[in-house]
Parts: structure tokens; C-alpha cells; sequence
């Protein structure tokens, strides 16, 4: 049997409430991408060039500090990580938390919320990224996400 993490960066609270119907219907374990400083509402103004997500987002090498580690990683054979998108990409923390974890040989799903963006770019370029890990699929998921929903996508 299959053992699931389901990781995820959540801003605003919608990937939060997703990731939380995930792990609920398929009996994973829930696991925050939590920076060590949160992000304000002015930090996430992406229409200020100047606010914090801005400039993450301008540079990608940017790796936000992630809070915790996840403790037990060998225990999970398949690892979902979910994102808000921003700017038709996953946020650099998702880059922090992939690169602070050995995920070799998990089967990596990828989830994300977004009003009206693809997971599509996201998901290739974190494909291309870390060619190395086994990416199997992505999925673009509001907060009314059903069970069907998530069971037909990875179980």
C-alpha cells in the first residue's frame, strides 16, 4: 500500500483547504510548506513591483527559508506537492522544500489553485528543474475540489 505525503505552500489559505481534502480522501499525511516568515497581504501584491513576492518571483534563484523539515520522509513512497500559482510558475519556496528533501524514487503529483492560470508551466518547469525526480502528473484544483475529483486523478 501506497503511503502519501501531501505537501503544500498555501498563501491565502485556498491550497491549505485543498491540500486538507487531498490528504482527507486519500489517507495521506498532511506536511506545510511553512516560510519562516509569513507572507503579509502586501507581500503577495503582485501588482507592486517592490512587494515580496515580486521579487522572488524576478529571481529565481530565490530560495525562501523554509520553517520545518519533513522528519519521516523515507516513510512515503509518493509525495504531493501543492502551490498557489504565481506568475504561470510554482512560488521558489516550492524550490526550497524540493531541494531540502531527497525525494529520489517517490512518485511526485503535483496539485495546484489558481484563479484562472494553467498548472501546465508549473509543472513543466519543475519537470525540467529536477529532471532527476519522477514528476507523474499535475492537476489545477478549485477549493470545491470533490472526492471524485482527487481519487480519479491519483489513486
Amino acid at each position: 500500500m501506497s503511503k502519501i505525503l501531501v505537501s503544500y505552500f498555501s498563501a491565502s489559505g485556498v491550497t491549505k483547504e485543498v491540500a486538507s481534502k487531498i490528504a482527507k480522501y486519500t489517507g495521506g499525511d498532511l506536511f506545510e510548506i511553512e516560510p519562516v516568515s509569513k507572507y503579509t497581504k502586501e507581500d503577495l501584491d503582485w501588482t507592486n513591483k517592490q512587494s515580496r513576492s515580486s521579487i522572488e518571483m524576478n529571481d529565481l534563484a530565490s530560495r525562501p527559508e523554509v520553517k520545518n523539515k519533513v522528519s519521516n520522509l523515507s516513510d512515503y513512497d509518493t509525495v504531493l506537492i501543492g502551490f498557489p500559482v504565481w506568475w504561470d510558475l510554482a512560488p521558489t519556496i516550492v524550490s526550497t522544500f524540493i531541494e531540502e528533501n531527497n525525494l529520489e524514487n517517490k512518485k511526485i503529483y503535483v496539485f495546484a489553485t489558481s484563479g484562472g492560470s494553467s498548472v501546465n508551466n508549473s509543472f513543466n518547469t519543475l519537470k525540467n528543474t529536477y529532471s532527476n525526480l519522477n514528476f507523474v502528473s499535475a492537476k489545477r484544483f478549485s477549493s470545491n475540489v470533490s472526492e471524485n475529483d482527487i481519487t480519479s486523478w491519483i489513486m
